[in-house]
């Protein structure tokens, strides 16, 4: 590869390990796992990350953003540092998740792909995260599932991470 690197060292040797899942021909099959490893470090994919990306698993760079944008937990802009999805699929919105997702907008004060002013929080709507019966669910930065979310535990959890 003859981009200049763009990652850590710690983050190449998991995209190496991601990549050595697949036959040798097939690395780019490890694109969700290099593009969510970028992510963790850079916080964010920019489109020089996915430029990188693209170059360190020999595709062609579009391959990769149609990758990125197509999944809601990919930020192809800078997010807050508490980035909290919420799925507002059917059996969700059945068991409150509208109501909750209302009430964290007003409560945070921003919308949807939003982030605010003081750079605690984004809100991002979210696809569903196959925990339907623990509606309402957050994902708070990708990685902690927080599940039957009641006005009083998102009061809660904003206070926590203040």
């Amino acid at each position: 590869m003859n981009a200049p690197l763009l990652l850590n060292p710690e983050s190449l040797a998991k995209i190496d390990k991601a990549i050595a899942k697949y036959p040798p021909d097939q690395k780019q099959s490890a694109v969700m796992a290099a593009l969510t490893i970028a992510q963790d470090e850079k916080g964010w994919l920019s489109t020089e990350t996915m430029d990188f990306v693209a170059a360190y698993l020999g595709m062609p760079p579009i391959a990769v953003y149609e990758v990125a944008s197509f999944y809601t937990m990919y930020d192809l802009k800078p997010v807050g540092r508490n980035k909290l999805s919420i799925c507002t699929n059917l059996p969700c919105a059945l068991q409150g998740a509208n109501k909750a997702a209302e009430h964290l907008k007003q409560k945070l004060g921003i919308g949807f792909g939003e982030t605010t002013a003081d750079g605690a929080f984004t809100l991002k709507e979210s696809e569903c995260m196959g925990a339907c019966g623990d509606a309402p669910v957050v994902i708070r930065n990708n990685k902690k599932m927080l599940c039957a979310m009641t006005a009083d535990k998102l009061d809660k959890l904003i206070e926590e991470l203040k």
